[in-house]
């Protein structure tokens, strides 16, 4: 298990991106992805912060589904 890393919002949202998530809308300092799946859709707000903090990007991992390994140095 490796360790986080660093990542702006902006790269966040590459990533979510990367896995099907779509941006929905953005108000303020918040963008907010969606993935549409078969009965369900997932919702995850991303602050656009110059870098985020640990907790927040843990958040957005759990909220989203994906593998933390895909936040994680290399």
């Amino acid at each position: 298990m490796g360790k986080l890393r660093v990542l702006s919002g902006t790269e966040a949202c590459k990533i979510l991106e990367g896995h099907g998530f779509v941006t929905v809308r953005q108000r303020g300092s918040h963008r907010i992805m969606q993935l549409q799946m078969q009965g369900t859709t997932v919702t995850v707000p991303v602050p656009l912060h110059d870098s985020l903090r640990r907790g927040t990007l843990q958040s957005i991992i759990r909220q989203s589904g994906l593998e933390k390994s895909l936040f994680e140095c290399e």
